[in-house]
């Protein structure tokens, strides 16, 4: 059509004539998505300018080129995830609604951005050497995806994890070679973390990364996943993750509230002394040191609390309602976007769907009856 976007062979480009945009660099190849379709008609930038995403290699010319894509490691194959569209379920019409589909990354949920980070920051200021030992606590991805990327680096990993943990996480280190120590106390993630700490005053030889103090974690999220999230979505108001190590909240936060200080960021957390898969309550006591570091007090424009059953009830509504299969902490976080929602009178939110669901099919969190569900996660750890 006269004045809508067109492939031009000749260097490799989109025309966006007549929108008043820059057109979009060479090598980036692939049509313009929705989004972009949005920026064309408001005639917003390619995102905000200190963006620097990393793009993988297209291959071949032509319109179609850059759908596909050569990878030569799943390491390269971290971050640039989706963005799903699911504001059927807002409870505001008004008010849109998109979750960050992070269990599209390799080992399958957004810790494969800290991991990542962690290690190869590591290397390059020589904590971690070649075919050393790495001990980490954690009670499910971090330690997953740690293991997947030390398995193809060469690095020896134990992971010391609660013993309540459910049966998939497990399995899964063990697919990638990681030797499991069981935390049998009763304090499950907080104990696993004192025992972990322990062992790695035992043998100082060995790395211990520490997710929890790392500010590998934040970083990753600032350089990576904020400008995703902002050049997929400069239209974004709030911005929804729950609140673990709180590397998210803190990487993305910042980068946003550069970006757009008008931006919220908000937190979604279980109530004290009660279990949500992932998330933690500051008041139960232990504050994540990269918290501290990074001004989350300062940082954060409001917390939602989001109760167990909520959290089950919603991973289920994203299955009903737009075929999105997510772990029960995305759930959560779903939770906590729809409550912003209903406060508000127009806006957009997008949150963190931290990873898929396919990790938690023993936990009956479809099938079963809900109640039931919600009383086995005050006993089993499923994240």
């Amino acid at each position: 059509m006269p004045g809508d976007n067109s492939w031009d062979a000749r260097d490799n480009t989109w025309k966006a004539e007549d929108k008043g945009l820059e057109p979009r660099p060479k090598g980036s190849g692939a049509a313009p998505f929705e989004s972009d379709r949005h920026r064309m008609h408001s005639g917003r930038p390619w995102g905000c300018a200190r963006a620097g995403l990393r793009r993988p290699r297209s291959v071949g010319l032509g319109p179609h080129a850059g759908r596909f894509m050569i990878y030569s490691s799943v390491i390269d194959m971290i971050g640039n995830t989706p963005m799903l569209d699911v504001s059927v379920l807002s409870p505001n019409p008004g008010v849109r609604i998109l979750a960050k589909a992070e269990g599209a990354n390799p080992a399958g949920s957004v810790k494969d951005r800290i991991a990542k980070k962690m290690i190869e920051e590591a290397e390059a200021d020589g904590t971690l050497r070649p075919g050393q030992q790495i001990i980490e606590p954690s009670s499910g991805n971090t330690g997953i995806a740690m293991a997947m990327i030390a398995k193809l680096k060469g690095y020896p990993i134990k992971i010391v994890m609660p013993h309540n943990v459910s049966v998939e996480r497990r399995q899964l280190l063990s697919v990638f070679g990681a030797e499991i120590i069981l935390y049998e106390g009763p304090d499950g993630s907080n104990g696993a973390v004192r025992e972990a700490r322990r062992l790695a005053g035992e043998h100082p030889d060995w790395a211990f990364l520490y997710q929890y103090a790392n500010e590998a974690n934040p970083r990753a999220h600032y350089e990576g996943t904020g400008p995703e999230i902002y050049e997929e979505v400069p239209e974004i108001s709030h911005f929804v993750a729950g609140l673990g190590t709180s590397g998210t909240l803190m990487g993305v936060g910042t980068y946003l509230k550069e970006c757009n200080p008008d931006i919220k960021v908000m937190a979604v957390e279980p109530p004290s002394g009660e279990l949500v898969e992932g998330l933690r309550s500051l008041e139960d006591g232990y504050i994540p040191p990269i918290y501290e570091k990074w001004g989350g007090q300062d940082l954060l424009d409001g917390k939602r609390i989001v109760r167990p059953r909520e959290s089950i009830e919603w991973t289920r509504r994203l299955v009903d309602g737009c075929g999105f299969f997510c772990g029960i902490s995305s759930g959560a976080a779903m939770a906590g976007a729809v409550k912003i929602a209903s406060g508000i009178e127009s806006g957009v939110i997008v949150f963190v769907a931290a990873d898929g669901g396919w990790k938690y099919l023993s936990t009956g969190a479809w099938t079963d009856d809900i109640d039931e569900v919600a009383r086995k996660a005050e006993k089993i750890i499923y994240f």
